[in-house]
C-alpha cells in the first residue's frame, strides 16, 4: 500500500505501530516523511536537534524484522520526540542552555530506554522553556530558540514541554516525553490540543511511577516526573504502559460515572475559554457522566506554600547532583546560571542560589504537603468520585514575549497577575500532591486557540484515570490540526 504524505502525518502513535507491524507502512518511510516534516517547519523551534541518520538507521532495522518479530514490539516503528532535559545517548541533552548546549549522556534515562526496548525510534530532542523553569517555551538561547504555537506562531505553545507539544500538534511526530514539576506536560498540552500526562509520584519509592533519577535534568526530587505527551489520550496509555509494564486499562462505563468539580479551580476563567469547557461538560453529561461540585477551600492556600519553597530550595541540590553524577561541562550552579540567556529564568536562579525558601522548606515538606495529600484523599473519598476534572488552564494561549520569555497577563481585561503563576494555578496543586493528571483536548476558543480540560485521580489510579480520558475523548473528538 501507498500512503501519501498527508496520510501518513494524520496517523497516531497506536494507528502507526499497527500499520508498521502489520507490514502496510514502512517504518523507513515514515521515518522519511516526519523528518521531512520537521525540516519544512523548522521555523516553529520545535525541536533543538534531529536525529536523521540515528533514526533512518533504527527504522531499516524494524523494516527488516519478520513479522512475528515486529509483533513482539509493541511500539514497533514508532518515530518520537524526548525533551531536551530528558538524557539520551549520542544527542544533546542541554535542557535549553547555553552552559550544557554541547553535552552528550553516555546513558538514556530509563524511560526513554524503555521506549527504545519496545521499538520506539528516537526523531530528535525538543525545545523547551529553559531549565524547565517556566510555562511559556519562550527559549532565548541562540542554540534553541523560541517555541511557537502551531495554532499560530504569534502565541506561546505552554511549557515548559512546549517543544514537545508543539512537534506533535504539528504533526512532526506522532508521540513523545516530556517533563513536568508544576504542569510542564499539562499546560502545553492544553494550548496545542494535545494530550499530556504526569503520573503518579506521591511521596516517592514504591508511590513514584517513573523511575528516571539523575536520568532528567532537575528542578525538584519531590515534584519532577517524566511524562508522555500524544494527540489522544489511547496513545498516551499505549506509551504509559511500555514504561510502567502496566498495561492494563480497565473499561469505563461514562452512565454513572462520577466526576467531582473543585470549584477553586473553575473560577475567574478567560470568558472564550470557559464558553468551550462549559460546552464540554454538556456533551459528556449528555451521555450519563454525574458532575459533583467540589469545594476544596484551602486547596490554593495549601498549594502556595508548597510551590515555591520546595522546587527552588531542592533545585539548589538537586541541580548540581545531576551535573555532577553525569559528567556535565560545568558542575556547579553558578557556573551553569552564569551563561543562562533567557531573564525570566536568570530571575529564578538568583532566587535558587541565594536559597530563599531554605526557612520555609521544612513546613512544606513535614506540615503543608501532608495537609494537601489529606485534602486530595479526603474529597476522593467524602463524594464518592472517580476524578476531579477543571479547566487545565485559566485561559488560552496568550502572545510571546520575546524579551523577556515571560511576563504578566489579564484575564479579559482585569488586573495583570503573573503569567507563570496564572498558567501553573490549575496544575500546580496535583503536582504538589503527587497524584495523577491528564490534560485532554476540550475543543477550540473562536479565535481557534485550543483549550483543555484536566483529570487529576488518586495517587496510584494511573491506568483508571487514562481509561476514564480514553472515554471522554470519544464524546470530545480531537481537535483540527493546525493549518502549516
Amino acid at each position: 500500500m501507498a500512503w501519501t504524505v498527508d496520510e501518513q502525518l494524520a496517523l497516531t502513535a497506536t494507528e502507526a505501530v499497527a500499520a508498521i507491524q502489520a507490514g502496510r507502512l514502512s517504518a523507513t518511510d515514515y521515518v522519511a516523511t516526519l523528518l521531512a516534516r520537521a525540516a519544512a517547519l523548522s521555523t516553529l523551534n520545535a525541536l533543538t536537534a534531529l536525529n536523521m541518520e540515528g533514526a533512518l538507521d533504527a527504522a531499516a532495522r524494524i523494516d527488516a524484522l519478520s513479522a512475528r518479530e515486529k509483533a513482539r514490539l509493541p511500539l514497533a516503528g514508532l518515530p518520537v520526540v524526548i525533551k531536551d532535559n530528558i538524557n539520551t545517548i549520542g544527542l544533546v541533552t542541554s535542557a535549553g542552555t547555553p552552559a550544557l548546549e554541547n553535552f552528550v549522556p553516555q546513558t538514556n534515562a530509563p524511560s526513554v530506554q524503555r521506549l527504545l526496548d519496545a521499538g520506539a525510534i528516537v526523531l530528535g530532542k525538543a525545545n523547551m522553556h529553559e531549565l524547565a523553569f517556566g510555562i511559556t517555551s519562550t527559549n532565548l538561547s541562540l542554540h534553541a530558540g523560541i517555541v511557537r504555537n502551531p495554532y499560530d506562531a504569534a502565541l506561546i505553545p505552554g511549557g515548559s514541554s512546549g517543544g514537545t507539544a508543539a512537534a506533535i500538534a504539528a504533526r512532526i511526530a506522532p508521540a513523545g516525553l516530556g517533563t513536568d514539576t508544576g504542569g510542564s506536560t499539562r499546560i502545553p498540552a492544553a494550548l496545542t490540543g494535545t494530550a499530556g500526562f504526569r503520573p503518579s509520584v506521591g511521596n516517592g519509592g514504591r508511590e513514584r511511577r517513573y523511575h528516571d533519577t539523575n536520568a532528567v535534568v532537575p528542578i525538584s526530587r519531590t515534584r519532577d516526573t517524566v511524562g508522555p505527551m500524544a494527540r489522544t489520550v489511547a496513545d498516551i496509555a499505549l506509551l504509559d504502559g511500555v514504561v510502567t509494564g502496566d498495561t492494563a486499562l480497565p473499561a469505563i462505563a461514562l452512565p454513572g460515572l462520577r466526576i467531582g468539580l473543585p470549584a477553586q479551580l473553575w473560577a475567574g476563567l478567560e470568558q472564550a475559554l470557559e464558553q468551550v469547557v462549559r460546552a464540554a461538560l454538556g456533551r459528556l453529561a449528555a451521555v450519563g457522566v454525574t458532575f459533583v461540585e467540589v469545594d476544596m477551600p484551602e486547596l490554593l492556600t495549601f498549594n502556595d506554600r508548597i510551590s515555591s519553597p520546595v522546587a527552588l530550595h531542592e533545585a539548589a541540590d538537586d541541580v548540581p547532583a545531576w551535573l555532577v553524577a553525569n559528567q556535565a561541562p560545568v558542575k556547579t550552579l553558578n557556573a551553569l546560571a552564569a551563561r543562562i540567556a533567557s531573564p525570566d529564568v536568570r530571575g529564578v536562579y538568583d532566587a535558587v542560589i541565594a536559597d530563599v525558601f531554605a526557612g520555609q522548606y521544612e513546613d512544606a515538606m513535614k506540615t503543608w504537603r501532608p495537609q494537601l495529600q489529606r485534602l486530595y484523599a479526603d474529597t476522593f473519598a467524602t463524594h464518592g468520585i472517580d476524578a476531579l476534572l477543571f479547566p487545565t488552564t485559566l485561559l488560552a494561549a496568550v502572545p510571546i514575549d520575546e524579551v523577556n520569555g515571560s511576563s504578566s497577563v489579564s484575564v479579559d481585561g482585569g488586573p495583570t497577575v503573573d503569567e507563570m503563576a496564572a498558567f501553573l494555578r490549575n496544575t500546580a496543586p496535583a503536582s504538589n500532591a503527587g497524584i495523577p493528571g491528564l490534560s485532554l483536548p476540550a475543543g477550540m476558543t473562536g479565535d481557534g486557540r485550543p483549550v483543555g480540560l484536566e483529570l487529576d485521580g488518586p495517587t496510584g489510579s494511573d491506568r483508571h484515570l487514562l481509561a476514564i480520558g480514553v472515554a471522554f475523548e470519544t464524546v470530545l473528538g480531537s481537535l483540527p490540526p493546525p493549518v502549516l
